[in-house]
């Protein structure tokens, strides 16, 4: 059974987030063990299921920085009834990413992550109505304000989506935190936050604490809030939405257990 849940898929993909995202689409397992525990070896944190080191779906050691980040994905497999759905898992699924796929090219990632500075949702404003123009002000200027401080240079704004092509010295200041990030795990998370939500800046400013992620999540959903206050919401919209805020709650859950982040 272990091996139901260890075993990578054939196929080899280029990019390291979704090789490893693709390890982890199959049949459902079955649960194979009785007691979920952590422990510590090497200095690194592992989940135990009935006192054996789990893996990943690449075959690598569940290893985790944190005891805190251990706990998380120990809390996950414990509360799995007769299958293990990873559906229901999504710190266990960002670790899997991290470890099988962000660790082999973080260079890669970052740089993705820097794409979305040069590109960032809340640099682009509606030009009306009123209501909306002043929404976006007022859950975006901050995060904007705090991120120019942050980068030591001053970002640009444009009305539409006439692209705006923002300064280096500003895409180079968020750089240089985020390269102070070494474990591939909570780059994983960082990178999750920031596709979920369409923006660097907000998911920087979630993995430095500056906002919750309920806060990015309000502010990343600021036109489809206005456009539902007009013309109402579908449920299956609304049952996509609940699913990625569950990744996003994961996110900045694992992030913050990892994270050196005052």
């Amino acid at each position: 059974m272990r091996d139901q849940l260890s075993n990578p898929e054939n196929g080899v993909s280029s990019d390291p987030m979704h090789s490893a995202q693709q390890n982890m689409r199959k049949v459902l397992p079955k649960r194979f063990y009785k007691e979920v525990s952590t422990g510590e070896r090497d200095g690194r944190f592992h989940v135990l299921l009935d006192g054996r080191a789990a893996k990943t779906p690449g075959q690598n050691p569940l290893a985790l920085a944190t005891g805190s980040a251990a706990d998380l994905i120990a809390a996950e497999f414990e509360a799995q009834s007769e299958d293990i759905d990873p559906s229901t898992m999504p710190c266990y699924r960002l670790a899997n990413t991290g470890i099988d796929g962000v660790a082999v090219d973080m260079q890669a990632v970052l740089e993705d992550v820097l794409r979305f500075c040069g590109t960032d949702l809340l640099f682009y404003r509606a030009d009306g109505p009123e209501g909306l123009v002043a929404n976006q002000r007022t859950h975006w200027d901050p995060v904007i304000d705090w991120a120019e401080e942050l980068a030591g240079a001053r970002f640009i704004l444009a009305e539409g989506i006439i692209h705006a092509a923002q300064p280096r010295a500003a895409i180079a200041g968020m750089g240089v935190h985020l390269k102070t990030i070494d474990d591939p795990i909570e780059l994983a998370a960082l990178h999750s936050m920031t596709t979920l939500t369409g923006s660097a800046l907000l998911a920087i400013a979630v993995w430095k604490g500056r906002i919750t992620a309920g806060d990015a999540w309000t502010a990343a959903h600021v036109d489809e809030d206005w456009n539902i206050a007009q013309w109402g919401q579908d449920a299956e919209a609304a049952d996509r939405r609940d699913k990625r805020w569950s990744e996003m709650s994961a996110a900045e859950r694992l992030a913050k257990s990892l994270s050196r982040q005052a």
